[in-house]
């Protein structure tokens, strides 16, 4: 397994989620409740009924079309196969005491947590113009990892809030040292916004912060969010056809899935062009 921070040519590697060395965790530890997004209902340490026996969906072909479509958005960002092959060393939650398989289900979030905070920080050390922070970001960089690196007893007592906190007001001073050079007029703050189904097609947010902003069923289509900052911004059903998001900061993969667009969509290299969106806009 590469060390998170490494000299590896993306340190992130190992943030990207891995099912074939996971036990299937995010199919049992996590609960869902019937609507648009899951057919069904399912408490939380309940294995899901289409998780086969070999931790692999029994519909992971056609998700979406049995209505499945919340567990095609989702994104562990590694901590199944963390939590499977490191925290637990190999051991699947079917064998062994069942107080074993509940800690294992307990410290998935927390490791999910971790590691979303992980990629963000190494997304920081990418950025020229965050240079000046860049010494602050290794410290909570390590500090994070070796959280990772905890017993299951440790990451279960952890008080992962805090440890978000911190991290994200040190991603904060780096979103305004990145975003300070796409010119003052284009740094618009939409922090927390409510813009849900708002009409913003072809809206100059260059370099805008929308960190939690909710855009559920926004219209950006043709927007251009270079530079913009996403992090924790709620695109489920965001139409981003045609969008501009070319170095848009700490966008995420989930994020993307759980939005619309198209081949005309431009993109971070950080990300990938979900499957589920339309070739044309």
């Amino acid at each position: 397994m590469h060390e998170y921070g490494s000299t590896s040519p993306d340190p992130r590697t190992e943030l990207r989620a891995d099912c074939d060395r996971c036990f299937g965790l995010c199919c049992v530890a996590l609960p869902f409740a019937r609507s648009a997004d899951f057919a069904i209902d399912k408490g939380a340490g309940e294995p899901c009924p289409n998780l086969r026996s070999d931790s692999r969906c029994g519909i992971h072909t056609r998700l979406r079309p049995a209505g499945f479509s919340g567990c095609t958005v989702y994104d562990c960002f590694g901590a199944g196969q963390h939590v499977s092959q490191v925290t637990f060393g190999g051991v699947d939650w079917r064998s062994g005491p069942t107080e074993r398989a509940r800690r294992m289900f307990d410290v998935f979030p927390v490791v999910r947590h971790l590691h979303e905070l992980l990629w963000y920080l190494n997304e920081a050390l990418t950025l020229p113009a965050a240079r000046p922070v860049h010494a602050d970001v290794r410290r909570l960089l390590s500090a994070t990892e070796r959280l990772t690196r905890g017993t299951p007893e440790e990451l279960a007592a952890l008080d992962v809030g805090a440890h978000r906190q911190e991290v994200g007001e040190l991603l904060l001073r780096t979103s305004e040292l990145v975003r300070a050079g796409t010119g003052g007029g284009r740094r618009k703050d939409r922090r927390g916004a409510d813009l849900m189904g708002a009409r913003l097609k072809g809206a100059d947010l260059r370099g805008a912060s929308l960190r939690g902003a909710l855009l559920i069923a926004a219209d950006l289509t043709g927007a251009d969010l270079r530079g913009a900052d996403l992090i924790g911004a709620d695109l489920r059903d965001t139409d981003l056809t045609d969008a501009d998001l070319t170095g848009a900061l700490f966008l995420t993969q989930p994020q993307l899935n759980a939005a619309r667009g198209s081949a005309g969509t431009r993109l971070p290299d950080s990300v990938s062009r979900p499957g589920h969106w339309t070739s044309r806009g």
